[in-house]
């Protein structure tokens, strides 16, 4: 459905994607992990066409996307931090939304905005909202439109633990209906019911990309957030053991100028 074709990006000197290919499908719930500065939200807006690559190709069902932007309309997106115009009431972001999607009278999805309670304060302007509403406006409109793929960028940042657990219900009902998903989130725990595979990348690069009975036959852990930690782990000692043996391999290998002087001497 989605495809990354050698997909690279740098800002300045840093490489903040380095030659990254994956294929994303209908039906996977896919968590895209890794520390800060990895480059998950870089490879996000790729998909977006909100960074474009310096290198390589998007497509979306097959179909070459770089530079363009309506099949942006078969996906919905919620970001880590939504920004959206101050002055606006949240019914006017809704109405603009729709306007902008040109939804034709098909019937929005409307379910969070009904379970989060928006549907209460529809009159309130963006900028009275906290952290956590403005959270759950995102995930409305995120939904509204029923796209065929939705990425949802730290989801759960900032709800209160009922609206978390009420956005986790709602994507478990979108997986089932055969969609894709791709979240990013440093809370694993939150994914263990969510997600069929898992993407670790670090500095641009992906360091493992497995389902998640895979990493769990490889780890020997049951839990998301364990599962990973046992496999970083178990990747660190290796590098470690690697270095060790260059090392060994470097000292045996080196022999003193004077200690050749001295056996030269001796024959």
């Amino acid at each position: 459905m989605i495809q990354l074709k050698n997909i690279s990006k740098k800002f300045g000197k840093l490489q903040v994607l380095d030659h990254i290919n994956v294929r994303f499908e209908e039906g996977d719930c896919v968590a895209l992990i890794g520390p800060n500065g990895s480059g998950k939200t870089t490879l996000i807006k790729s998909i977006l066409g909100m960074v474009l690559p310096d290198s390589g190709d998007v497509l979306f069902n097959n179909k070459i996307v770089n530079k363009e932007w309506r099949y942006r309309e078969y996906i919905g997106y919620m970001p880590q931090i939504g920004r959206y115009p101050e002055n606006m009431t949240i019914a006017h972001l809704i109405h603009m939304m729709q306007d902008i999607r040109n939804t034709d009278g098909n019937t929005p999805d409307e379910e969070l905005l009904y379970q989060f309670g928006l549907n209460h304060i529809l009159s309130k302007k963006m900028r009275t909202l906290s952290g956590g509403t403005t959270q759950k406006v995102s995930a409305a409109l995120a939904f509204m439109f029923k796209p065929e793929a939705l990425i949802l960028d730290e989801p759960t940042a900032g709800l209160d633990p009922l609206s978390s657990e009420t956005l986790k219900e709602k994507i478990l009902r979108e997986k089932e209906k055969g969609k894709l998903i791709i979240i990013t989130s440093h809370i694993l725990s939150e994914l263990d019911d969510l997600v069929n595979k898992i993407i670790y990348m670090n500095e641009g690069r992906f360091l493992f990309e497995k389902t998640f009975e895979q990493l769990r036959e490889e780890s020997g852990e049951q839990k998301l957030s364990r599962a990973v930690a046992k496999m970083m782990s178990d990747r660190t000692g290796r590098e470690t053991d690697r270095e060790t043996d260059r090392e060994k391999i470097l000292s045996n290998a080196y022999v003193p100028n004077w200690s050749m002087n001295i056996q030269s001497l001796r024959s």
